[in-house]
């Protein structure tokens, strides 16, 4: 079906188009048929379906490069708080009394709504252990409507360990790497807390960035080394995403900006920042690090980040992070809280949280927050997380977006927390706002770059039809929090907040992950031998179980397969035309 949506303003800063000003045209058509954007037409044609968008602006589909909503360890949560959900107050729309409707821990059909009812196509799950793989992309697949993924976590694995301790050469680690990615059918790697999830099984409750492992002896620096240098030389798209040591402890920019120069210069993300970003200053001996961290951006162009940004209310936080949710469950609300091992591969913690407006540290964590969001100049160098569910929950984008564009919200804002911590934060100084062409780079057009997703995140001809149009508002909080029209692959799904049944394709999402292709060739068979010994030695159950096969995936688990996440590599699609 040719579908033609005519007269919005397109928003898109890496799209030319003539008379384009900082990223947004004048008036437009944009075309697009079989699930892809199209070339205007060089001759007169009538559309099937012709959209008067006029007073409108139209984007690609937003990116959430970091959000929790698939795994064992969402599962454990809800089941943890399950006599937690309905009756409480504000856990649900007022009119709701089913649990899939938490607020801050839906569903997984639920959170799917919410994403599209916001104008999210494409989300990815940051912490997919490999032996609950399946688990996770099975629980991803029940995110309908949205293409997901995931990042397959690393750096606290024996496996891993032994080679490092062992000064294995660089391309045993690589194709150490390549198979666990290709395994899991991830796109990504992620770190976190490099070795101090091993070194809490020994009853250690730190460990920084140059402090040997107890028993390996193996620093996470060396790590964060090794795996930036392996993801890198593998040809992954997306830099080490990286969870750093120290999270949540006063003084822990320290940690932070080790790990930056642990990188050697290698491209490499740090998660949700707010939560690394500590000083040791004033008389709570909790502050704002944030300059410091955007100063060390200034200095290393490899680095990005996203922010996780806190929102007040009740939350639950859930991390691979045993090590120090640990220490957090002394402060859980409700008192109750779930610590894992999880093979030897890494741990699990679920504390239920809640963030209050009036409390100086959680007040000056959400003043940290906004600070990296508009000090760091480069929209494609910082990006729109809350870390959902940890910071809180994802719904917040909209309102989020509004404290970034509007100077005058934020003030208002600011005035609410508790004083001492806005006296604390720079945040009342800076009066950036954030344009509508930062916010598509943000969420759009820098997410799809950094993971590799070359068919998404523009509204260039030949992208995939993921595009959302939203009523132009005075209030950009409003404007995003309900969009006019939101097409997936092509298909209209949502009119002004209402679901649309669509026409085509009854499966229009996939699961994104690095192509087996171009990585499998760093594995020889020798060193997967070895791997499978290692392994044995360690688990529970043979290596080759953590393989997913392309059928599994698709005829099993239910989602369709697309490789794409490498380097200068463009994307295919296995299993059914491309959506």
């Amino acid at each position: 079906m040719l579908t033609r949506i005519h007269g919005s303003r397109l928003i898109d800063p890496e799209r030319s188009v003539d008379g384009t000003t900082a990223g947004i045209s004048p008036p437009s058509d944009l075309w697009m048929r079989d699930g892809r954007l199209l070339d205007a037409p060089e001759q007169p044609v009538t559309p099937d379906l012709d959209i008067d968008a006029t007073g409108c602006l139209s984007m690609a589909g937003g990116i959430d490069l970091h959000t929790h909503i698939g795994g064992g360890k969402v599962s454990l949560a809800r089941m943890l708080l399950r006599d937690q959900m309905p009756p409480w107050r504000g856990a649900q729309p007022t009119d709701s009394s089913d649990p899939a409707d938490c607020r801050f821990l839906p569903s997984a059909s639920t959170t799917a709504s919410r994403y599209l009812d916001m104008g999210y196509t494409t989300c990815l799950e940051p912490a997919v252990i490999p032996c609950n793989a399946r688990a996770a992309h099975a629980e991803m697949a029940d995110v309908r409507g949205i293409d997901t993924g995931g990042y397959c976590l690393l750096g606290n694995d024996d496996v891993l360990l032994q080679l490092i301790a062992e000064k294995s050469p660089q391309e045993t680690i690589n194709a150490y790497v390549a198979w666990m990615v290709m395994a899991t059918r991830c796109i990504a790697v992620k770190v976190v807390n490099p070795g101090g999830i091993h070194a809490f099984k020994f009853n250690h409750r730190s460990l920084d960035v140059d402090t040997p492992h107890p028993c390996s002896g193996v620093t996470p620096g060396q790590i964060v080394r090794v795996l930036c240098r392996a993801v890198h030389e593998i040809g992954l798209a997306h830099p080490l995403h990286v969870h750093c040591s120290n999270l949540g402890v006063p003084g822990n920019i320290a940690s932070t900006l080790a790990t930056i120069e642990a990188a050697d210069g290698y491209p490499i993300h740090l998660t949700h920042a707010q939560f690394h970003c500590y000083g040791k200053d004033g008389p709570y001996q909790f502050s704002s690090a944030a300059s410091a961290l955007v100063e060390a951006m200034g200095k290393h162009s490899n680095v990005t980040i996203d922010v996780g940004q806190v929102q007040f209310g009740q939350t639950v936080t859930i991390s691979a992070d045993s090590m120090h949710q640990h220490v957090n469950s002394a402060h859980a609300k409700p008192r109750k809280s779930v610590l894992v091992d999880v093979e030897c591969e890494a741990g699990c913690g679920v504390v239920p949280f809640r963030y209050r407006r009036r409390e100086f540290v959680h007040s000056l964590q959400w003043a940290i927050g906004l600070e990296l969001f508009l000090m760091v100049d480069d929209p494609s160098r910082v990006f729109l997380t809350t870390d959902h569910p940890n910071g809180g929950p994802f719904t917040a984008y909209p309102h989020l977006l509004g404290l970034l564009a509007d100077r005058t919200l934020r003030e208002t804002a600011l005035a609410e927390i508790h004083p001492e911590a806005a006296a604390a934060s720079s945040l009342a100084g800076i009066s950036r706002e954030y344009s509508l062409s930062d916010i598509a780079m943000m969420t759009r057009n820098a997410p799809a770059r950094i993971l590799g997703l070359s068919d998404r995140g523009t509204l260039a001809p030949g992208c995939v039809a993921d595009v959302v149009v939203y009523r132009q508002q005075a209030s950009i909080e409003k404007m995003f929090a309900v969009p006019e029209l939101v097409f997936k692959s092509g298909e209209l799904i949502r009119r002004c907040g209402a679901a649309v049944e669509p026409t085509g394709s009854p499966q229009l999402d996939c699961t994104l992950a690095a192509d087996a292709q171009a990585i499998g060739s760093r594995v020889a068979s020798k060193q997967l031998t070895d791997f499978r010994k290692r392994y044995a030695q360690n688990g529970t159950f043979a290596l080759d179980r953590l393989w997913i096969s392309d059928a599994e995936l698709e005829d099993v688990l239910g989602s369709r397969l697309r490789n794409t996440g490498m380097q200068g590599e463009t994307s295919t699609v296995h299993g059914g035309a491309a959506s």
